[in-house]
């Protein structure tokens, strides 16, 4: 969940910056790259796993692979939308001094965006998780596989901890994914000049 999770947010950042209609500034090419993105939202996580578990056999790596491609194309459909509700003023006060495209890209949107971005692959990590034991059911490797296996032999007191050690997960990576957004996204109102 959390390698799936990291590819499709690294994936989905030059992804949003093309998605977003005050940087790329073409209508065609900006409509046909936000319908590609729909035609990828479409596709469920799980029917990418059946896909995946198809063309790389059982295990881990269909998963990772089933989430990084489901999740790309939301994840860059929601930075695009990031994007173009950045504040028009601070773009416009670093093209004002002169800087080209890309610098306006890294000090003008970028520092808007970032912590936005943050959060929403922080919650895709602790969505994901949870998402990952249907997964594995499937045969794209990780907890699933477990809990499937144990419930073929009945085991059900072990299939009881296993879930219960998924919640344990789940509930730690939501408190130390908020502890994260604070550090870095409210450490840095805390700069802000009042």
């Amino acid at each position: 969940a959390f390698l799936g999770t990291f590819v499709a947010a690294i994936v989905a950042i030059p992804l949003g910056f093309l998605g977003a209609g005050n940087v790329v500034t073409n209508a065609l090419f900006h409509f046909s790259l936000r319908r590609v993105f729909d035609g990828f939202r479409g596709i469920d996580q799980l029917i990418w796993a059946l896909v995946f578990v198809r063309a790389v056999g059982l295990g881990p790596l269909a998963g990772v692979m089933a989430i990084a491609v489901a999740d790309v194309a939301v994840l860059a459909k929601l930075y695009a939308e990031a994007i173009e509700n950045a504040e028009k003023r601070q773009v416009e006060g670093v093209r004002a001094v002169g800087a080209g495209p890309s610098l306006v890209v890294r000090f003008g949107l970028l520092p808007q965006v970032f912590p936005v971005m943050l959060a929403q692959a922080l919650y895709f990590v602790e969505s994901n998780t949870r998402s990952a034991s249907v997964l594995g059911i499937v045969g794209a490797g990780g907890i699933g596989l477990s809990i499937a296996e144990r419930i073929r032999i009945r085991a059900w007191d072990e299939v009881a901890f296993i879930i219960l050690a998924l919640l344990g997960t789940v509930a730690l990576i939501d408190i130390l994914s908020s502890r994260i957004r604070g550090h870095l996204i409210g450490g840095r109102e805390g700069l802000a000049p009042r």
